[in-house]
């Protein structure tokens, strides 16, 4: 498999693009080498996401994650890759200050992991910002609907777009980011009926998360993926329930030892 794997091309973000209204594009949010070993093959995109601090950190929303948590996550997903695309994520606090500060943030992500492309939260307001890394050669993934890092402003978690206002709005985000250069759009927990317009209003891909069937890609976190979690939202399926297998087998392990079982004298030297 490595062998095979180590003739294969990198995608970069122009062969993302290119995928408008084709082969769906498949996406994990993943922050480890070994993981990104293992879904390499498997996707298109890798995410080295904020999410992070939750996931990996413990804290109980996006905005603790650092630049330098995301250059180091960033590095160990590049490592461990060979094939898919990786982005990562900009945090909280490093790009809304100015294009001036999103262009250093953004160019230290890229030089020092190596990743083919930042994403970054944010509509309209974010739009000049993703004209100006553009046009500066960092290619960008935009985000709209329920964006973690604006938690406080929106006031939770909740599903984005329920009022007419606020569909229009999402829209028209979406619509400006597009516009402005943004060579894929994550949607995230938006209604149903608004991911379908979008889809069909911009020109480059969607990548959907809670929002439609019909978004050019999909992308779900690895660890709700793999059923790491007791608790997820209505978006996540899970495809295994891996937190109750590695239960099972540290209660094994554990009594294994208490029993003296392990080591056995096949896992000793002699």
């Amino acid at each position: 498999m490595m062998s095979k794997l180590s003739n294969l091309k990198r995608l970069t973000a122009p062969d993302v693009f290119a995928r408008k209204n084709a082969q769906p594009i498949v996406m994990l949010t993943v922050y480890t080498a070994r993981m990104a070993q293992l879904l390499d093959h498997h996707c298109d995109v890798l995410l080295v996401g904020d999410s992070l601090a939750q996931v990996v950190y413990g804290y109980d929303s996006t905005l603790p994650a650092t630049l330098e948590m995301m250059i180091a996550h960033g590095q160990a997903v590049v490592r461990g890759s060979k094939k898919a695309l990786v982005v990562v994520d900009l945090p909280f606090g490093s790009y809304e200050e100015s294009i001036e500060q999103a262009f250093r943030s953004a160019s230290m992500l890229i030089d020092k992991t190596g990743a083919g492309a930042i994403k970054l939260e944010g509509g309209q307001a974010m739009a000049p910002t993703i004209e100006f890394l553009t046009k500066r050669g960092i290619p960008v993934m935009a985000h709209v609907g329920l964006t973690p890092q604006a938690v406080n402003v929106l006031g939770g978690y909740s599903v984005r777009g329920r009022g007419n206002s606020e569909f229009s709005s999402i829209l028209d985000d979406a619509k400006a980011v597009s516009e402005a250069g943004a060579f894929s759009v994550v949607t995230e927990a938006i209604l149903e009926s608004l991911a379908d317009s979008i889809t069909d209003t911009i020109v480059c891909p969607t990548i959907g998360i809670g929002a439609s069937a019909r978004c050019d890609g999909q992308v779900l976190v690895v660890d709700d993926m793999l059923g790491m979690f007791e608790k997820n939202a209505k978006f996540v399926r899970r495809f295994d329930n891996l937190a109750h297998r590695i239960d099972q087998a540290a209660d094994a392990y554990a009594r294994s030892v208490r029993e003296r079982i392990f080591p056995a004298s096949n896992n000793c030297y002699n």
